[in-house]
């Protein structure tokens, strides 16, 4: 996985500013999955506060092109990475077309949603990785199209082993504008977390799919 040191740290700044990172150890939350998180992230709230917008989509536009090189196509992950994928399209002049986690039960029973031809070079914007299994699958769905995916590009990852792995097995190269590593060490560093809560929070990371099912 991909990022640049100072862009993940200005990243990680700007999301806990804005609350869409959520530090609360003492008080987990509970994702859809069922896991108990330390950590919530809402990178929608993003799209809110234009400062903070413009600056992602400018990280985004520059680090696709450094890294991946020019594509033809932007796709978006619905839903989550619909709003910020559009405005980096906007700015690189790109076309742009969205994932559906599945296809359409009626009309053209679309999964990919706009105008996308086989053999197009395809640039996936994503808003968070957690295990990555959603986000490779809308990679499946654009290559069943015939894209040729040059990579993805994603707001934040949390880093678990089981995503770079999937990723890896995907054939995916990942650039990330920020990542769990660097977050913890700026919250602890202007002080939205104490030492013993980062400590908490690399526990979790190590483990997160069982971490505190032995209290309960």
């Amino acid at each position: 996985m991909i990022f640049n040191k100072d862009t993940a740290e200005k990243t990680a700044e700007l999301l806990l500013q804005i609350n869409a990172i959520k530090l609360n150890p003492e008080n987990p939350f509970t994702w859809a999955s069922g896991w108990k998180s330390p950590i919530y992230c809402d990178n929608r709230l993003i799209l809110s506060f234009p400062s903070i917008r413009n600056y992602v989509r400018d990280e985004f536009a520059k680090n696709i092109e450094k890294q991946f090189g020019k594509p033809d196509v932007i796709a978006g992950v619905a839903t989550g990475a619909i709003g910020i994928g559009i405005l980096v399209a906007e700015s690189l002049g790109l076309p742009f077309v969205y994932v559906r986690p599945e296809a359409k039960k009626h009309g053209r029973q679309n999964q990919v949603e706009g105008f996308l031809q086989k053999g197009q070079n395809v640039v996936v914007v994503e808003d968070l990785i957690s295990t990555g299994n959603s986000s490779l699958m809308a990679v499946e769905a654009l290559r069943n199209e015939g894209a040729n995916i040059k990579g993805m590009a994603a707001i934040f990852t949390y880093g678990f082993p089981v995503a770079e792995e999937n990723f890896k097995n995907a054939n995916i190269d990942l650039f990330t504008l920020s990542n769990y590593e660097n977050l913890l060490d700026l919250a602890v560093q202007k002080q939205y977390i104490t030492e013993d809560q980062q400590s908490t929070l690399q526990e979790w990371s190590e483990s997160p799919s069982t971490w505190l099912q032995d209290e309960e």
